[in-house]
């Protein structure tokens, strides 16, 4: 698809309604992935708005959104305990950066083109849950953590689910009216009805629902005392007011730790990690895009190298690209890159002269904006389509699902990636070899390539070949036979006489036919 300025201008009333949405869910996730990261808070909005100014266009991504990512939290708060102090830790982070930069020159984007689409599907549908049971005491006014994004941060699986079976105990009444009707006010400006009318397609329905939270609120104020939703379950920014005070928020990087090891150790883990983020979130927002677009992703790595240096130098967080607030820009009908940068340049001024008013936000506008991607991503339709897909298709898909509620992101796609590749090699198995009769002649043919791992097929097919019969082996097929296989195969040539087994070898070249 072309990209000239007139590409991006045409679809600005679709990336416009975009950004606010995607600024709106990041703005409450960057602070609450700072938070739970140990870090200063102010470091989840530098990393948001790298992410959005410049990763945006350095990606090869149009939609895509990059920013701090809830899987890194663990590494960063560990890193920075570590190292005994932020600025320490900034070092490792630009290192990881560089390494980033390099993997990208050294082609290893190409690792994302080995996810199963049953594994991706599995990650965003488990992603989707997670959204749903993070969310959820934050729409009740039951909130002990601050964020919910795409993993369970510092918690375990089990205090985040007793905490979603608490909130639905602990209500707060003003809150859960707000988020009710806001996840109504959702609902209804997603319906067909109302997407017939062109004039408001062009609102957000997320901006409503904001519009009606805060307005709730300052009509509380005034008559309903006992209902107005208190300072903790509100966006918190920090005031500055001018550049010059947002300057004075910046970290710099303590370059005096280059002489530790352990900033070095903590780079590397940062650049695998954030690195398999990406590939992963990039592989799902392909699948994602309306226009089926494929992103260059050993640009992609690149673009997240350049990202976390510029964010280590200035006193951010790491950056990924993160599936939620792409699903979001996705779900609010962003069409180009330009909803991203804008999410960014929004969070850049409002961070500056609009701390104030955004403040008056209730995080139950933001979490209804949340279950509803969450359900997005979950549909129960999408786990019938897996299951008539049949079980090696459904069986990685539900055991990525289970394993990433029971464990993380990281650990739930290794579990996942094993199933998926079992599956794999279980249909290789089975379509390597076969075996057909007529009468008393029978053909053993190779298709493609037949590895070691097809010997005990091999074996068994051979096994069945009675007494007195004439067996054909074709080779025509087979790419690549692997020396294993032919060695069972001249096995079998040496010892078939003794059964009056008549064998003849087609298709095979003079280096590989079996020694009679």
């Amino acid at each position: 698809m072309k990209t000239h300025i007139n590409y991006y201008l045409t679809h600005l009333r679709q990336d416009i309604p975009a950004g606010i949405v995607v600024f709106l869910v990041a703005l409450p996730l960057c602070l609450g992935i700072a938070l739970a990261s140990g870090a200063p808070l102010f470091s989840g909005i530098i990393a948001g708005l790298i992410g959005g100014i410049v990763v945006s266009w350095m990606s090869g991504s149009h939609l895509s959104v990059s920013g701090p990512a809830a899987g890194l939290t663990v590494i960063v708060l560990n890193g920075i305990e570590t190292l005994g102090s932020f600025n320490g830790f900034l070092v490792s982070l630009v290192l990881a950066g560089v390494l980033q930069v390099v993997l990208g020159f050294l082609k290893a984007g190409v690792i994302g083109a080995f996810f199963p689409a049953s594994v991706i599907k599995g990650m965003l549908a488990a992603i989707g849950l997670i959204l749903i049971i993070k969310q959820t005491p934050h729409a009740t006014g039951y909130d002990i953590s601050y964020d919910g994004d795409e993993s369970y941060m510092q918690e375990t699986a089990e205090t985040s689910f007793f905490e979603f079976f608490q909130s639905l105990e602990g209500i707060t009444p003003g809150v859960t009216l707000v988020s009710a009707v806001s996840l109504l006010i959702l609902i209804i400006w997603d319906s067909a009805y109302l997407k017939r009318f062109s004039g408001l397609r062009r609102i957000p329905g997320a901006l409503l629902a904001v519009v009606w939270g805060i307005s709730y609120n300052l009509l509380a104020v005034r008559f309903a005392p006992d209902w107005v939703i208190g300072e903790k379950h509100l966006v918190a920014l920090p005031p500055l007011g001018n550049p010059a005070a947002f300057v004075e928020q910046l970290l710099w990087p303590d370059f005096s730790h280059l002489g530790n090891i352990k900033v070095y150790s903590i780079a590397i883990t940062l650049a695998i990690i954030a690195s398999l983020e990406t590939l992963l979130s990039i592989e799902a927002v392909d699948k994602l895009d309306p226009y089926k677009r494929t992103t260059p992703t050993n640009r992609e790595l690149k673009a997240q190298g350049l990202g976390n240096i510029i964010s280590g130098l200035m006193g951010g967080l790491p950056i990924t690209a993160v599936i939620v607030r792409s699903s979001a820009n996705i779900n609010a009908g962003g069409q180009t890159r330009m909803s991203c940068f804008l999410h960014g340049l929004l969070l850049l001024v409002s961070v500056l002269f609009f701390s104030h008013h955004l403040n008056a936000i209730p995080l139950a506008c933001l979490a209804a904006i949340l279950l509803q991607t969450g359900y997005k991503l979950a549909k129960p339709k999408l786990f019938m389509e897996f299951y008539r897909k049949g079980w090696n298709q459904f069986l990685p898909f539900a055991i990525t699902v289970i394993a990433i509620l029971v464990t993380d992101l990281l650990q739930g796609i290794v579990i996942g990636m094993a199933c998926g590749f079992f599956f794999v090699l279980k249909a290789n198995y089975q379509a390597a070899i076969t075996l057909t009769q007529h009468n008393s002649h029978y053909l053993l043919r190779l298709h493609k390539d037949v590895s070691f791992l097809n010997k005990a097929l091999l074996r068994k097919h051979l096994n069945t070949i009675p007494k007195n019969s004439v067996l054909i082996i074709d080779g025509y097929k087979a790419q690549f036979v692997d020396y294993d296989i032919m060695e069972t195969i001249n096995d079998f040539v040496l010892t078939a006489a003794n059964r009056n087994i008549a064998v003849e070898l087609e298709g095979f070249s003079v280096a590989t036919t079996p020694t009679l």
